[in-house]
């Protein structure tokens, strides 16, 4: 039987931080400034670009083990694409041209699209991230991406500037679409949501783990096998949770821990 994992922190270090990252700032200083703030350990669930602002969801304690369940969700953006220009790197961080050509047709792929790993990004190739060897001048073949844009919405636009709200698939680089455009490249992003967690309102406060994995479906448990679960014993499977999918396991409305269904049986991966 495979193991699970198990957590040796305290009962009451778990929860998710939704912030609102400010632009000029990355990822990784949002979650250091957490964790000086708050003391416990952290976690991102997928990064934004310095000059992207919006949502990013942070990982408190024990929930920085559920960063594989949430990384997947699609994500929703606005946009802002500069028109007539063009950046080395798809946004204002790059080397600008002025071309002074406006598309015709302010129109962004729709279904599955195929992108190349774009320099600036921070996939690794060859054990170092792409963006190091971008700030050393240099150029490797990146690696190809098949995505999936669900919705593309233009809001609105003029002959200097479009906006466009953009639902897609985890990995998709919006620079890259709105880079299709051809002498566009995306001036302002920011992140509306991810899967069904959205910008926060009012001051930050962490929600429970319960409530940031609602979408996955549950398994409620008997006291008998409550007390199992803990231990990675399996557990029958009941409608839900598809084959190979993860599911909830709760009792008494706590969550104890993430399974996945193998057969007929739900299988602890992380127990909390």
């Amino acid at each position: 039987m495979p193991r699970s994992e198990h957590s040796s922190e305290q009962p009451g270090a778990a929860g998710v931080l939704l912030c609102d990252k400010p632009a000029g700032v990355t990822s990784h200083d949002v979650v250091e400034r957490v964790r000086r703030e708050r003391g416990v350990k952290a976690g991102h669930a997928g990064t934004l670009d310095p000059f992207a602002t919006g949502l990013l969801v942070v990982l408190l304690g024990r929930a920085t083990r559920l960063q594989r369940y949430l990384l997947g969700l699609p994500k929703t953006y606005r946009a802002v694409a500069r028109l007539g220009w063009r950046s080395s790197t798809g946004d204002p961080n790059g080397e600008l041209t002025h071309t002074g050509r406006v598309p015709q047709r302010l129109e962004l792929p729709i279904g599955r699209v195929r992108q190349r790993v774009p320099m600036t990004a921070a996939v690794r190739v060859e054990g170092e991230r792409l963006y190091k060897r971008a700030h050393r001048g240099e150029e490797v073949d990146t690696p190809i991406r098949d995505v999936e844009v669900y919705r593309a919405e233009l809001l609105g636009g003029d002959e200097e500037r479009a906006e466009f709200e953009i639902e897609c698939s985890s990995g998709t680089y919006v620079r890259a679409l709105i880079e299709t455009l051809e002498d566009a490249y995306c001036e302002r992003l920011r992140r509306t949501a991810i899967g069904p967690l959205g910008l926060p309102v009012g001051d930050e406060q962490p929600l429970p783990v319960e409530e940031a994995l609602a979408f996955l479906p549950e398994r409620r448990l008997s006291e008998p096998e409550a007390d199992r679960v803990p231990h990675g014993v399996a557990v029958e499977a009941a409608n839900g949770a598809g084959e190979g999918e993860a599911a909830r396991l709760t009792h008494g409305g706590r969550l104890l821990a993430v399974a996945r269904r193998e057969g007929d049986m739900l299988r602890p991966e992380v127990v909390l």
